[in-house]
C-alpha cells in the first residue's frame, strides 16, 4: 500500500479523512453510519458529521 500512495501528494490518513467526509456528505451526515462503516468511535463520527453540517450551513445562500 505504501508504494501505491508514495507518489501521491497526500498521505493515507488524508485520503481516509477525505473518504469519510465524502461518505458523510453522501449519506446525510449520519454519525451511526460513519461509525459502522469506518470503525469510528462516537466522538470521531460526531466530529465528521459536525464538520459536514457546518459546511452545508456555510454554503446555504443568505436569504435575509
Amino acid at each position: 500500500m505504501d508504494k501505491l500512495v508514495k507518489r501521491l501528494p497526500v498521505g493515507i490518513d488524508q485520503l481516509r479523512q477525505d473518504r469519510i467526509l465524502e461518505e458523510a456528505l453522501g449519506n446525510g451526515a449520519d454519525p451511526l453510519h460513519l461509525a459502522h462503516v469506518f470503525s469510528l468511535g462516537a466522538k470521531a463520527s460526531l466530529r465528521y458529521t459536525s464538520a459536514v453540517a457546518e459546511s452545508e450551513v456555510e454554503q446555504e445562500p443568505n436569504t435575509r
